[in-house]
């Protein structure tokens, strides 16, 4: 299943051939995350917020298939991940009182367990506060994964993992980091569900 749907993101955005592998690697890592009891934690600024904020909408409820749960009919099991980007007393606190290029590495500091899954989304990979939270979940034991766009600048260095599109304009960057997490999630939430 895994690669039915990975070879069908290919057919469909021939330009992310050249990051099969890491995309592959991106969804296995993520299965194992969460068949372990683990979590995820996802950022990034300007548009990467949205699509962090994107990615845990997807996770912690239905996406594609049903999820039911036995504690409510109305309620669907979820897959759970946090938006960093998403506290904002928290985040302006944090901006304010440390540095806003802690804003994310001081929720990791909070959040963060051994074995779950750290995603810093960064169309050029240098965003000081991605790279920083980045950096932070690999002392922390959490597994780092970088979803990122032209040479993978300074996250690609950080990262366990870096998905790195082969493309330079930001917006180019942005529609195919859409299309590779649809297809993660897709994937994952395949895997987690296969028998519901």
């Amino acid at each position: 299943m895994i690669n039915n749907l990975v070879d069908d993101l290919i057919t469909r955005h021939p330009i992310l051939l050249s990051c099969k592998n890491d995309i592959l690697l991106f969804c296995k890592v993520l299965i194992e995350c969460f068949k372990n009891g683990g979590k995820v934690l996802v950022c990034g600024n300007g548009g990467s917020s949205a699509d962090a904020g994107h990615i845990v909408g997807e996770l912690m409820k239905s996406f594609r298939k049903p999820r039911p749960t036995s504690v409510h009919e109305k309620l669907q099991l979820p897959l759970r991940a946090i938006d960093l980007t998403a506290q904002n007393t928290l985040v302006t606190a944090i901006a304010n009182d440390i540095g806003a290029e802690h804003v994310f590495s001081q929720q990791v500091l909070g959040y963060a367990d051994k074995d779950d899954v750290f995603i810093g989304i960064s169309t050029t990979g240098n965003s000081s506060n991605v790279n920083n939270a980045a950096e932070l979940a690999n002392k922390l034991g959490a597994i780092s994964i970088g979803l990122t766009g032209g040479d993978g600048g300074e996250l690609k260095n950080i990262c366990n993992i870096t998905v790195c599109v082969q493309e330079n304009e930001t917006y180019r960057v942005q529609e195919e980091h859409l299309a590779i997490y649809h297809t993660v999630c897709m994937v994952v939430e395949e895997e987690i569900f296969r028998e519901s």
